[in-house]
């Protein structure tokens, strides 16, 4: 989920890219590079707009098979993201993967749906939120493998949540592709982020 604010302080080229567990993660740099360029800090509260991304058709193509390649040997059979961005890149990297998307939702209600909801309470969010998330029982199989998707990480809240209800449907949590890691090194070797751009780079 993009944050309004943060508290954590050419020719197309493949670079490696070393993640924060140290293995190397090929990313194409001109991908990398437009995503910095489309991007902007804006207002008195630093609110940080990645709207560009999505109005930027080579974006938009390319930056679902680059989230899915971060985690590609992990083997996903299906890709999770949180509402509301993960509804859109989550079917992106599916699609590259050619796996399925489930989509993971605040607030759902089992009286209301008609289905049969797992859900989970997340810790407080960079606003100091708890907000509680769930998804549809029947779409997971036990013994999933589960990526989940998203376009900024900063405390890790959301994940966290998403995380115990995989456990709680005895799938297995493989990690999360993001856009843009704003975590610290705790919370990033613990949910195994892997992502495109780091905070800094946006700075």
């Amino acid at each position: 989920m993009t944050p309004r604010w943060c508290r954590v302080g050419g020719a197309t080229r493949a670079v490696a890219l070393r993640d924060r567990d140290d293995r190397l993660v090929g990313v194409d740099e001109s991908l990398r590079n437009r995503l910095r360029a489309a991007f902007a800090w804006r207002g008195t509260e630093g609110f940080a707009d990645v709207s560009g991304w999505w109005a930027d058709p080579e974006i938009l193509r390319e930056i679902g098979p680059a989230l899915a390649d971060l985690h590609r040997d992990a083997r996903p059979t299906p890709i999770a993201g949180v509402e509301a961005v993960g509804f859109l890149l989550g079917p992106l990297v599916a699609t590259a993967l050619g796996v399925g998307f489930v989509e993971v939702r605040k607030g759902l209600v089992e009286a209301h749906i008609g289905d049969r909801v797992a859900l989970r309470a997340t810790p407080p969010d960079y606003n100091e939120r708890d907000l509680t998330v769930g998804v549809r029982r029947r779409l997971f199989r036990p013994r999933e493998r589960v990526l989940l998707v998203d376009e900024w990480i900063t405390t890790g809240a959301q994940v966290t949540a998403v995380r115990r209800i995989i456990d709680d449907l005895a799938c297995d949590f493989l990690g999360v592709a993001v856009v843009v890691d704003a975590t610290d090194n705790n919370v990033r070797r613990d949910l195994n982020v892997r992502s495109l751009l780091s905070l800094h780079e946006l700075r």
